[in-house]
């Protein structure tokens, strides 16, 4: 489907929860093939974002775009061309990996295939495990492997490789290297500054709701004066991103 609109397109987008203000009248677009990195503190309001965004949760105020789509009216379309990796995985613990691959192929008229999705995660050898006696790393893979299931053209991709050694974090950046070289629209919320220089085109950094710079990693460098950004996020948030681990 060919397109004039942003991959996702959101404006003043709000959400409160009492008296917090968790999303702050947030305006963004997201190309079609780009990677946009996200990066701020716990509570920052990343999640609750990422969450409106994919339709899971509903904005006070503000719109949602998905290639000219609406997550909250067109659930089922939507649901077609995006693929979601949330931090907390909610599976049934009793069915194996390769049960829980062929339900959600099953979503789909055109599904990737179980196999390629097995070996893109590194879980070949786990298909008759069952999902509660994964470790977390192998949870986490596979909930990367069921938000691809369907082939998705946008991905959305909170907390990537948290709680991944660093062979299987490798492992996983290849795989989006692949979906960014197919064409894939990918939103990468992230505390990995490595991760995000590796495989953001751009970077957008999030303090107490508000999206408060967004440029390419270079970019902000260059404009918080800065050595690397690492640094450059503590400059121009006035705070230091927690380890990930």
């Amino acid at each position: 489907m060919n397109s004039p609109d942003p991959a996702i397109r959101i404006e003043n987008l709000r959400k409160r929860y009492g008296d917090k203000v968790a999303v702050d009248d947030v305006s963004l677009h997201i190309d079609s093939g780009e990677v946009l990195g996200v990066l701020g503190t716990n509570g920052a309001g990343k999640t609750t974002m990422v969450e409106m965004i994919a339709g899971l949760r509903k904005p006070d105020r503000g719109r949602v775009s998905i290639f000219g789509l609406d997550p909250q009216q067109d659930r089922a379309e939507v649901r077609q061309i995006l693929g979601v990796q949330l931090q907390q995985a909610y599976l049934h613990d009793a069915l194996t990996v390769t049960e829980l691959i062929t339900l959600y192929r099953s979503f789909y008229p055109d599904p990737r295939p179980e196999s390629e999705l097995l070996q893109l995660v590194g879980l070949g050898e786990q298909g008759k495990v069952r999902f509660g006696r994964l470790s977390g790393g192998q949870q986490q893979r596979l909930s990367i492997a069921l938000a691809l299931a369907g082939g998705p053209r946008i991905v959305i991709l909170d907390e990537l490789t948290t709680g991944l050694d660093p062979r299987a974090r490798r492992q996983m950046w290849k795989a989006i290297e692949g979906l960014r070289d197919d064409g894939v629209t990918i939103l990468l919320v992230s505390h990995v500054m490595e991760e995000v220089e590796r495989l953001c085109d751009r970077v957008a950094l999030i303090d107490s709701g508000r999206i408060i710079a967004l440029d390419s990693s270079s970019g902000l460098v260059s404009r918080a004066g800065a050595e690397n950004l690492d640094d450059a996020f503590v400059t121009l948030t006035g705070n230091e991103l927690e380890d990930p681990e």
